[in-house]
């Protein structure tokens, strides 16, 4: 039996599903005493450290879980949890740690991008059975602002690299806490989470650990979900955001189906982008709720959704905030949520007011479960001119002019799926959007959607000159050499497909296979 500690933010859904796939009986804690009678407790912190020290605080759990950790109880931390552990954290500076090993919590200082996102490898320090199995090759899924800062290292049971060298995992006595999500980690960090299950495997420090841990850039499938003309639900593909072939929707597959073929294939995410409003629905009835719980059981890599995060009232007249809508989509499985149209709203508001008023779904979402779990994704398009005096938005002069010969442009934020252009361009959101809270850009390109063509490398460059937070290179991959080319000429984080992953043009092992015969780090499979 195993005992849950849900404090109420973030997805606890994916470690439920990834300890149940292990054979193992998960209860929830409801209250203080299920945490003095558990036998092993499994404590997943995602999001704001303040938000869920003053969450515990309410609940009343404080008290019964110090008790629990100070008579060296069988306790598994993640993320968020690793860090309770110390004595205070700069995220919330107001709010004590529960000091059960001596430390604090720093944010990272460092010109890489933050959030730290993504496949990292780590450096054991000392044996222990999780690792029993393992090859010290392995990397796991990290997403974190914030790292440990100790001078106990007795209690270090691996270090990582990031700018900087830091705790990336702790073992004390039979505490064992982890910065890295296992339930995210795929099968290897199924396999840590098996180990620490049977208290009965032998303590070891794997053969092979890197002496220096790199982070992979990471492949991501897109699949663009909508409701056909018979009102099933589809993975479809637009040209230019056109989605109709012969009058009909394309159907590439089933989402279920396809989000775990790309997630045995080797994806390192998966994003399901709601192209369907449904913006009539009671919210427990949305239809991508369903498809995040049944995706969350099988695929154990990280999951964002994007599409209807924003404030709406449904058909029976209920109003819900978008910050209700986001809680229900990472309940059911979701690990990031993407804003786009809402995106492009929010920061006219701000730009023409001068300041932001705290309330928006970018603000109150990354508030409460960490900056993290908002991607904000980013539809823009070429506007060419003459010359950079011929508007206001910042322009690039471009190795590709127009018909006419200009050979400078801007970049314009559309909405409605590409519809309309807005006088907002694609560095000034980007910049914004940052500064409210955003921990990732998803950097689309209609102009480059379905050609094939490869990545707009000059719309990358100039919007990871902007910001300090990861970018997602989107939109225009037709071959691996692609995914090559945006790794080396851009510093973006991630390449996302979706048309040649669906018509399986370009399998997601070949792009990985490419890439490390020409020396780029990934993640192997």
């Amino acid at each position: 039996m195993i005992t849950l500690l849900d404090y109420g933010a973030g997805n606890v859904r994916s470690v439920v599903n990834a300890l149940e796939s292990l054979g193992e009986t998960v209860v929830r804690v409801n209250s203080p005493a299920d945490i003095e009678k558990a036998e092993r407790l499994v404590f997943p912190g995602v999001g704001n450290y303040g938000a869920m020290m003053q969450s515990l605080r309410e609940q009343q759990l404080i008290e019964p879980l110090l008790r629990y950790l100070h008579e060296d109880r069988p306790f598994f931390g993640i993320c968020v949890a690793l860090q309770a552990l110390f004595e205070s954290s700069e995220e919330a500076p107001e709010e004590s740690g529960l000091g059960i090993i001596p430390g604090r919590v720093k944010r990272f200082d460092t010109e890489l991008a933050i959030p730290h996102i993504g496949w990292n490898g780590i450096k054991v320090h000392q044996p222990s059975r999780i690792f029993n199995g393992f090859t010290g090759q392995e990397k796991l899924y990290f997403v974190h602002s914030y790292h440990v800062e100790t001078n106990h290292t007795a209690a270090v049971l691996t270090t990582t690299d990031y700018g900087c060298e830091f705790v990336s995992s702790v073992q004390k006595g039979n505490i064992i806490a982890t910065q890295f999500h296992p339930e995210k980690s795929g099968k290897a960090g199924l396999k840590l989470l098996e180990n620490f299950l049977d208290s009965s495997r032998e303590a070891v420090i794997p053969q092979s650990c890197p002496t220096e841990t790199k982070l992979a850039e990471r492949i991501i499938a897109c699949l663009d979900v909508r409701s056909n003309d018979q009102g099933d639900l589809v993975v479809t593909k637009g040209d230019q955001y056109d989605v109709r072939e012969d009058g009909d929707v394309r159907n590439l597959g089933l989402p279920v189906e396809l989000a775990r073929t790309y997630y045995e294939q080797g994806a390192d995410e998966v994003t399901f982008l709601n192209i369907t409003a449904f913006r009539d629905f009671p919210l427990e009835d949305m239809p991508m709720m369903e498809v995040l719980q049944k995706t969350s059981e099988k695929v154990f890599v990280p999951l964002t959704v994007g599409g209807g995060i924003r404030d709406f009232t449904d058909c029976n007249g209920k109003f819900y905030s978008a910050l209700e809508v986001a809680s229900e989509y990472f309940r059911s499985g979701a690990d990031k949520v993407s804003i786009g149209s809402d995106a492009v709203l929010i920061v006219e508001e701000v730009l023409e007011t001068g300041k932001a008023t705290g309330l928006s779904s970018i603000e109150q979402i990354a508030r409460v479960y960490g900056n993290q779990a908002v991607v904000i994704s980013v539809d823009p398009r070429r506007v060419y001119v003459h010359a950079p005096d011929d508007t206001p938005h910042p322009v690039i002069e471009t190795e590709f002019p127009s018909e006419n010969g200009k050979k400078y442009c801007w970049y314009q934020c559309t909405v409605r799926g590409g519809r309309e252009g807005r006088d907002l361009d694609a560095v000034t959101l980007a910049k914004v959007c940052e500064q409210l809270g955003a921990g990732e850009i998803l950097l689309n390109c209609i102009d480059k959607d379905g050609t094939n063509s490869g990545f707009d490398l000059e719309l990358i460059n100039a919007v990871k000159e902007a910001v300090t937070i990861p970018v997602i290179a989107s939109s225009g991959a037709g071959c691996a050499e692609h995914f090559l080319e945006v790794f080396t000429k851009t510093d973006a984080e991630a390449a996302l497909a979706a048309g040649i992953f669906h018509r399986k043009e370009v399998p997601i092992g070949q792009v990985k296979q490419f890439l490390q015969e020409n020396e780029v780090e990934i993640r192997t499979c």
